[in-house]
């Protein structure tokens, strides 16, 4: 083992957790098994960071990111930084300025601290959108990572790799610094497109190289959604009059104030969606069924916008193929926050506290990570080769 390195055997890894959000990064460790401890967090939204507190007992430090100095991060002796920067410079639907855009600063201001500190990390874990790394942003990070002496190893990978029905593609960067190593060296310095080195299966490195032009391969090992459901229906097929019927029972319009109101959200009327807007959006929606096996990725406008936004569910499923009829009989809802917090696969504990409108946990949620993804990355990463 090289010298400073530290593994589950040794005494508990100490990591800064930056852009912490609602905690995503910790339940990973968590669900990781590794002997780490977060001595601290950072995070500039005061939103995300009520949540944060109200889960972890802890509220992060709301400062700038950019304010800090090599000396103040050598103070917290971490051998390990997890950073979640904002992902909106390298977006598809963004501007895509990368490294000139305002919210690349403060990470890129982190990277410059690294040949700085007397005491650097050990271990750095970063993740992005996908896009990222075609970024200046990420040229820039390879290039200081290098002469830092530190070897990379990334990965874009998605929830439904690792049995949930969620595609949500994320770029991942693991870095350890010499004379750390992976145990799986093989891929040092490569972009990965499959799990492979997790599972420490050399033998998957044609696969792992070569980008996924489809996940359907992945989807037969898939959960169905129904296991991931807080409000859970019967089959139900009804005749089309039936379907119109209960469609208009329980659908009900969401207007501007009717999120804010600080209740539990536990009724499950709210979450239907309004005929008007399947009127017309209809076309655009993404529907799934409980026995699906995956749903498109839940961003921060969820639940405010329609199109391109997450999935939504049918809860009847009617006899009638008529196409003109379809999406109305189905009783189409929004994935509940719980739900969205299901597939982000977060533990049953994780809540929100009752303050946090319903548009303000669906947003925090986008902005979030899947645990299911992150944890085996990070057993990976803080596990030193025997």
């Amino acid at each position: 083992m090289g010298e400073g390195s530290c593994n589950c055997l040794d005494e508990p890894c100490r990591v800064l957790e930056f852009y912490s959000g609602i905690g995503g990064m910790r339940y990973s460790i968590m669900k990781a098994g590794v002997n780490a401890t977060i001595v601290e967090a950072f995070d500039i939204n005061d939103v995300a960071n009520d949540v944060y507190e109200y889960n972890f007992g802890h509220r992060p430090c709301q400062g700038n990111i950019q304010t800090l100095s090599a000396a103040d991060l050598d103070s917290y002796h971490a051998q390990a930084w997890l950073l979640s920067p904002p992902c909106q410079p390298y977006t598809r639907q963004g501007l895509q300025k990368g490294s000139a855009d305002a919210r690349a600063s403060s990470f890129l201001k982190i990277l410059e601290l690294i040949p700085r500190s007397s005491q650097p990390p050990l271990m750095i874990f970063v993740e992005n959108v996908v896009g990222f790394e075609t970024s200046d942003t990420h040229r820039i990070m390879i290039e200081m990572l290098a002469k830092a002496a530190f070897v990379t190893q990334e990965f874009i990978l998605s929830p439904l790799q690792f049995g949930v029905p969620y595609s949500r593609p994320r770029y991942f960067c693991l870095a350890k610094r010499k004379p750390s190593s992976f145990q799986s060296p093989l891929f040092n310095n490569q972009l990965l497109w499959a799990p492979g080195p997790l599972v420490d299966n050399d033998d998957m490195v044609h696969e792992c190289n070569q980008p996924q032009a489809s996940y359907d391969q992945w989807l037969p090992a898939c959960e169905p959604i129904e296991n991931f459901l807080e409000f859970k229906y019967p089959t139900i097929q009804v005749e089309t009059s039936s379907a119109l019927k209960l469609t208009t029972m329980v659908s009900i319009e969401v207007s501007e104030g009717d999120e804010g109101n600080g209740s539990d959200f536990t009724s499950a009327s709210q979450y239907f969606v309004p005929s008007n807007l399947i009127e017309r959006w209809g076309a655009a929606m993404d529907i799934v069924y409980p026995d699906s096996k995956r749903c498109c990725c839940f961003t921060k406008s969820y639940y405010r916008y329609v199109k391109g936004t997450g999935s939504l569910l049918a809860t009847v499923q009617p006899k009638t193929n008529s196409e003109s009829s379809s999406l109305e009989e189905q009783c189409l809802r929004y994935f509940t926050p719980r739900e969205v917090a299901n597939l982000h696969s977060f533990p049953k504990e994780f809540c929100f506290p009752p303050q946090i409108s319903l548009r303000q946990r669906y947003a925090l949620l986008g902005n979030s990570l899947s645990v299911a993804v992150v944890a085996p990355l990070l057993r990976y990463l803080f596990t030193e080769p025997s």
